[in-house]
């Protein structure tokens, strides 16, 4: 059962616009015609070219670089179809920013991930659609429905792909979270391949440095795949790698990752380090190195039209795990 008008209506921001136009080629719509600019003292400036009264609107923006110019872009947006009476507003955002800060590490910290899932809720967005959240209990900082989509099924066919001789036999294959934290999503990753998982145990001693400690698991040999959420300044992902081909003994190394925020000095060490390949959802659009022949982003509009489909039609979106 259709609640909002019979008509999707997609608008963008200026975060990844070419992903939202595939979204809306996969929809068979077009793109909707609206302004999304900056002032000269850089407030953002909105205006919706086209009537969204009763409508069922999916704003798509990433909350990626420059973090914090995209994000007033989605509150400003939401707040201007809200005003413009839509019957329901959907934020999608492929890539949810301020996810790091999810709790109180230490003292008089913030709750950024909160704070913001507050901002998107005030402004009148009535949903999110959003895929591999840092932590997944961003979804319950949220007095609104969170559709939470999962990148592992896309990198599932991409490797099974890539490796079709060894499908029914991985036995030289190993999944590794490239620390204890995403232990979890890694075990899930492994059990759908049918893969092994190891570990790599490292000691943080401050922010974006990684020392590697320890590897946790059998990898002597092996092709190991390094599996996270997302890849910021490449560090531990680049030491994990070395360290699984020096101390463990791995014969090769690929990493793939959903969101690639890609900052610093991410570019040099990736292409520095022993990952062969390095893959990556295109939910963060790619600048910089785009020369490098290590770099592979596989395309997840797709997946965030047919997630569309369901929630515009009211249906599940089980079918997309």
């Amino acid at each position: 059962m259709i609640a909002y008008g019979e008509n999707i209506q997609v608008f963008c921001g200026n975060s990844n616009p070419e992903f939202a136009k595939t979204i809306c080629k996969e929809l068979g719509i077009t793109l909707g015609d609206s302004d999304v600019k900056t002032f000269a003292d850089g407030e953002a400036s909105v205006s919706l070219n086209e009537t969204v009264r009763g409508a069922d609107v999916f704003l798509v923006q990433s909350t990626c670089k420059p973090v914090n110019d995209h994000l007033m872009e989605l509150l400003v947006m939401i707040d201007a179809c809200r005003r413009a009476s839509a019957g329901r507003i959907t934020a999608v955002i492929p890539y949810f920013g301020y996810a790091r800060q999810d709790r109180k590490a230490k003292s008089r910290d913030p709750i950024s991930a909160k704070l913001v899932a507050n901002m998107i809720t005030a402004a009148g967005a009535n949903r999110v659609l959003t895929m591999d959240l840092h932590a997944a209990q961003i979804q319950g900082f949220f007095d609104i429905p969170v559709d939470h989509l999962l990148g592992n099924p896309t990198f599932y066919n991409y490797f099974t792909t890539k490796f079709p001789e060894e499908s029914n036999n991985y036995e030289d294959f190993v999944i590794v979270s490239p620390d204890v934290g995403s232990v979890g999503r890694a075990r899930t990753f492994a059990k759908k391949l049918h893969m092994g998982l190891a570990i790599v145990d490292k000691r943080r001693p401050k922010a974006n440095v990684s020392e590697v400690m320890n590897i946790i698991g059998d990898v002597k040999g092996k092709t190991c795949i390094l599996y996270d959420d997302l890849v910021d300044t490449a560090g531990s992902l680049c030491n994990a790698a070395k360290a699984l081909v020096e101390v463990g003994g791995a014969k090769e190394i690929y990493a793939c990752a959903t969101h690639g925020v890609l900052s610093g000095p991410a570019y040099d060490r990736i292409e520095e380090s022993p990952i062969k390949e390095m893959v990556f959802l295109n939910t963060i659009p790619q600048v910089g190195n785009t020369a490098s022949n290590k770099l592979v982003y596989l395309d997840v509009a797709p997946v965030f039209a047919h997630a569309i489909n369901h929630v515009h039609g009211g249906t599940s979106i089980a079918d997309l795990f």
